[in-house]
């Protein structure tokens, strides 16, 4: 039995995490969970579950809850959330936050010991030689769920990291990945968050329209795997069936596939090094793919791609902009206040005001991670303002 604590339980990952202990209740026990405001969702899981701790997002919820269910412990705010990376008797947390939000508890997670099941890519983005050292000093394990780099760690069991010669990470190209610039210019959210392949939250959903993921998933990449950036590639491969690719030293190519559902990742991250039957996976069948395409990434096309890697090769606090920037411009367009392009202009105008430093403290990373969101609102209120 491994026991399970879980970031961002209500969310696209958590939700889907959490079908995954269902079905799996002789192998895992929930310890602790946090959600944000979905406490309808909240009140399904503890229909199945009875968790030790949990945590919600403001005190009024708190109130509410620590009467309606007494023999359950309740907590809020981000405190809360360190007290759910931090639970004693957790063996992995999940952590399935959205943003930055999530970089802290990893911290204190990995800080107490924790193995880390990593969703919230924007940790590893804004702090990666802060978690690498932490994972190092702390002897903890961290398994990518992302099914990119969950897919390079598959693909590298039992292989030497050195024979590496580069890493293939395979993008869907999103929902508007067959128009042109012109044509995406005025679509509105709802023609934004149709994605063709996966099924995510609002935020991943748009990264994933301007392949902003993509560029969040090259520099986690870098980190994680410790390869430059130099020999990692992205090609856009619109089946969603492999999942990402290495190419050894040998020319060969090694691949892993499946069909399009996270849930794979999330189950390899909790029961690593082993694997177990899960009744809702459903096989590849290739009796009925007929094809798997796939055709370079144009930069014109999608330049956050490109400001990521260039991000990523400047190094230090540049890759924290890039992250802290896109946030903010997506949340801007997610709330109409913005043109869908013009989240790669605020990406591109923060990063070229800022200036590198090249080995960031916490504290500074934290800094700068706020400076870049208030830089980010105060362009666009200028931008409004003149027209």
């Amino acid at each position: 039995m491994k026991n399970i604590s879980i970031l961002g339980a209500s969310g696209s990952i958590g939700s889907q995490s959490i079908e995954i202990l269902n079905n799996n209740r002789d192998k895992f026990t929930l310890d602790a969970i946090s959600v944000g405001e979905n406490i309808d969702y909240l009140r399904k899981i503890l229909s199945l579950f009875t968790p030790k701790l949990v945590c919600v997002k403001n005190k009024n919820h708190f109130d509410i809850l620590k009467s309606e269910y007494p023999n359950i412990r309740f907590t809020y705010g981000l405190e809360g959330l360190f007290e759910i990376s931090t639970f004693p008797s957790t063996h992995t947390v999940i952590n399935g936050l959205v943003g930055n939000i999530g970089l802290m508890p990893t911290i204190h997670a990995i800080e107490n010991g924790k193995n880390i099941a990593l969703a919230n890519k924007e940790t590893i983005v804004t702090a990666g030689h802060i978690i690498n050292e932490k994972i190092k000093k702390h002897n903890v394990k961290l398994i990518p769920v992302d099914s990119e780099h969950s897919a390079i760690f598959q693909c590298l069991n039992g292989e030497n990291k050195k024979d590496i010669n580069k890493l293939i990470l395979t993008a869907s190209g999103g929902c508007f990945r067959d128009k042109t610039r012109e044509e995406i210019k005025n679509v509105t959210v709802e023609e934004a968050l149709k994605h063709p392949n996966w099924s995510m939250g609002a935020k991943i959903t748009i990264d994933s329209t301007t392949m902003a993921n993509k560029g969040l998933e090259v520099i986690e990449a870098h980190f994680l795997f410790d390869i430059p950036y130099e020999n990692i590639n992205v090609i856009i491969h619109k089946e969603s069936i492999i999942h990402s690719m290495i190419e050894f030293k040998d020319t060969t190519i090694m691949a892993q596939m499946g069909m399009p559902d996270m849930k794979n990742p999330i189950q390899y991250a909790l029961t690593y090094p082993d694997r177990i039957f899960n009744k809702d996976f459903s096989p590849l069948d290739f009796g009925k793919i007929t094809s798997l395409n796939f055709s370079p990434v144009d930069f014109n096309r999608y330049p956050c791609v490109k400001m990521a890697f260039d991000a990523g090769k400047l190094g230090g606090s540049a890759t924290t902009v890039f992250n802290s920037a896109n946030e903010e411009a997506v949340k801007l367009f997610l709330e109409r206040k913005i043109p869908f392009l013009s989240i790669e202009t605020l990406i591109y105008e923060t990063l070229n005001s800022h200036s590198v430093i090249k080995n960031p403290s916490l504290d500074e990373i934290l800094n700068i991670d706020r400076e870049t969101r208030n830089f980010v609102i105060n362009l666009y209120k200028t931008i409004k303002a003149t027209h």
